[in-house]
């Protein structure tokens, strides 16, 4: 008899889990910081616009620099730009603090993010061209979904450890400086992994090589297909940049579980928590701890044997919880329609990423990254933006910003599941795909 394949077999690779540490390090402090963002800007602005203009800031750098990006990546040692772009992330984090602390214009904050995003926008694809770099090619779907568990535990860990934080402490620069040592520590660890990338021949930075990655994406319907995807799906049925105002208006009447924690932490320790911060990073939780989940089944079974299809299956059922959570009050099922989200967004983020580098040759995997990076990436900041702009002229519209908001959700999560079907007619290739390690 073969014996089954074991799940933590490749996780005795030094080098790998020393990647994988560092992400999920990495990851916790950037969960933690996006949740501390919200908070602030709403404490401080109570709209909704100012919510979605993080999304637009953290665009803006992609859609500026994520050719150079590419090229960068594919020319020069991966490992390097890992460690150089996070320490540029650290850096910014440094300014988020003092900007907090001081209760400078808001305008900084936006500043600062810019920043951040541009050294994550130079991170992203040397990131994911390094990651093949680690592992032998029949090994790397389940490296990929062990990487995804990582990033998903840090981010079902920051936003409660993020919300948490603030509670105790009613202000976000000890979050912000958090995500400073993080990312510090992040870079040492990658720091010590002994693997390097070798370029083969560098290529000057022309308009033809920087091209190179869009040209092999729209070759490839496979890889064009589920990229696009990806991109609606999370541009219209993105809730998170609205879960401030879910958190302290629309679930405010809720959950009696959190008053009675509230109260048990003022008798014993005289904490006095503030109950819609705690809402927010349970909610900011929920999404990520589906995905966990899906990540852990996922490494303890055979590759996906029918990839294509349970992928669009996954971004519907991802549609329909988002329509779900917009039109809930209740705390708890609110939360469960975000669990849900994540489960089905995990099955498809695995599927995506094992296709782009496995399909991709090493000398181009930079630059298809970074195509990757800004279709997926621009769609997550953007959706952020359309989130906060819908909701903002609904409501202006309506007279009721709550209203606005909910609306918002609703019609995301119904033009997602459009979205679907749209995919699944235009590329049939991806009806038909089959087992995922056969990329």
């Amino acid at each position: 008899l073969v014996a089954p394949p074991d799940p933590y077999a490749v996780l005795r690779n030094r080098d790998l889990v020393l990647y994988l540490l560092g992400r999920f390090v990495a990851s916790l402090g950037q969960q933690m910081l996006t949740v501390a963002v919200g908070w602030e800007l709403y404490e401080r602005t109570h709209s909704a616009l100012n919510l979605g203009l993080v999304g637009l800031t953290q665009m803006l750098p992609m859609v500026l620099f994520t050719l150079p990006a590419g090229h960068v990546a594919d020319n020069h040692d991966r490992k390097r730009i890992i460690i150089a772009t996070t320490f540029v992330i650290a850096c910014a984090s440094v300014g988020l603090t003092l900007i907090s602390w001081y209760q400078a214009p808001i305008g900084w904050i936006y500043f600062f993010l810019f920043a951040a995003g541009t050294g994550r926008t130079f991170l992203w694809p040397a990131t994911s061209a390094f990651l093949p770099h680690l592992v032998p090619r029949q090994d790397f779907s389940r490296a990929v979904t062990w990487s995804s568990g990582s990033f998903q535990l840090s981010s079902v860990v920051g936003p409660a450890a993020g919300g948490a934080l603030i509670a105790l402490t009613q202000h976000a620069a000890p979050v912000y400086a958090f995500n400073a040592l993080a990312s510090l520590v992040c870079l040492t660890l990658i720091g010590l992994i002994r693997r390097r990338h070798i370029i083969a021949a560098k290529q000057k930075m022309t308009l033809n090589s920087l091209v190179v990655g869009f040209k092999f994406v729209f070759a490839s319907p496979v890889i064009l297909g589920t990229i696009t995807l990806d991109l609606f799906a999370v541009l219209l049925g993105g809730a998170t940049a609205l879960l401030p105002i879910y958190a302290k208006d629309i679930l405010s009447s809720g959950p009696a579980g959190i008053t009675l924690l509230q109260h048990a932490l003022l008798r014993a320790f005289h904490l006095q928590i503030d109950a819609a911060a705690l809402r927010l990073g349970l909610l900011q939780a929920a999404l990520p701890l589906g995905s966990l989940l899906c990540a852990l089944i996922l490494a303890h079974r055979p590759p996906l044997q029918k990839a294509g299809r349970t992928m669009l299956v996954a971004v519907a059922i991802f549609g329909a919880a988002t329509v779900g959570f917009g039109v809930s009050r209740w705390f708890w099922l609110s939360a469960l329609m975000l669990f849900i989200c994540g489960v089905a967004d995990n099955v498809s983020v695995i599927v995506r990423h094992t296709l782009v580098q496995l399909l991709t040759p090493d000398e181009k995997r930079g630059r298809v990254s970074a195509v990757n990076s800004l279709f997926i990436g621009t769609s997550n900041e953007l959706g952020g933006f359309e989130s906060g702009v819908v909701a903002f002229l609904a409501g202006r519209a309506l007279g009721n910003q709550l209203t606005g908001s909910v609306i918002s959700v609703v019609s995301g999560g119904v033009g997602t599941i459009v979205v679907v079907l749209a995919v699944a007619v235009i590329w049939p290739q991806i009806r038909k795909y089959g087992r995922l390690d056969a990329a």
